[in-house]
């Protein structure tokens, strides 16, 4: 356990605090004098757990402190504060639902398409399109949970949901690609395989008969 391992985990310790601010409308936070609302909290959980998401993997590789259970964990850690974060606004009446669906669907779907590329021995690395994709929804969530509190916002927020499906979607066809390159050529290469070795039974076969001799 390390500190970067640390931040992962608080990261996943944020998401329950989130949707409790952001579906709890009566969740207020005292500070002496000043009274911090529902929104404000959850803008603040949100945008702690976001910043944890740049310092894990950038102390990680800064500190040599790179372990299996950090490279598993914060890809799920990140899905799951993105996806809690929209599905909790779609409850608030925040961000249509069909745009949420759509961009979960698709983490779900990468995230399958990885288990299946290591289970046959290779690694789908995270393109820069994924990346941006993050940006983007990190964006977009900031902008609506402004939006709660001022209603300007709202068609700004509106129109960065729309470039997050825009890069979930895209993203997805490139890990699909990749996905369908790989398998298309392991298939290629077993292919090939098959038919040396039968071309190989078939040359040891000829010559056996070919010298009656032998057995």
């Amino acid at each position: 356990m390390n500190i970067p391992n640390i931040l992962t985990l608080l990261r996943i310790f944020f998401v329950p605090v989130l949707v409790g601010a952001l579906v709890q409308e009566e969740m207020k936070l005292h500070l002496g004098t000043i009274t911090v609302e529902n929104e404000w909290l959850a803008l603040a959980v949100f945008l702690a757990a976001a910043v944890t998401d740049l310092l894990d993997g950038y102390l990680a590789r800064r500190w040599g402190q790179v372990t299996t259970i950090g490279t598993l964990l914060d890809p799920i850690a990140d899905k799951l504060l993105i996806s809690a974060a929209l599905i909790a606004l779609v409850q608030v009446g925040a961000v249509a639902g069909w745009m949420v669906i759509l961009v979960v669907g698709r983490e779900f779907a990468v995230s399958g398409l990885r288990a299946i590329a290591a289970a046959e021995g290779y690694t789908i690395h995270a393109s820069d399109l994924g990346k941006t994709k993050m940006v983007s929804q990190v964006a977009a969530v900031a902008l609506l949970l402004l939006a709660m509190h001022y209603p300007r916002l709202a068609a700004l927020a509106y129109w960065s949901m729309w470039v997050v499906v825009f890069f979930s979607v895209a993203s997805a066809i490139n890990y699909f690609r990749k996905f369908w390159r790989k398998i298309d050529d392991r298939v290629k290469l077993r292919r090939r395989r098959e038919l040396l070795l039968v071309e190989r039974r078939r040359r040891a076969t000829a010559v056996r008969q070919s010298q009656p001799g032998i057995n």
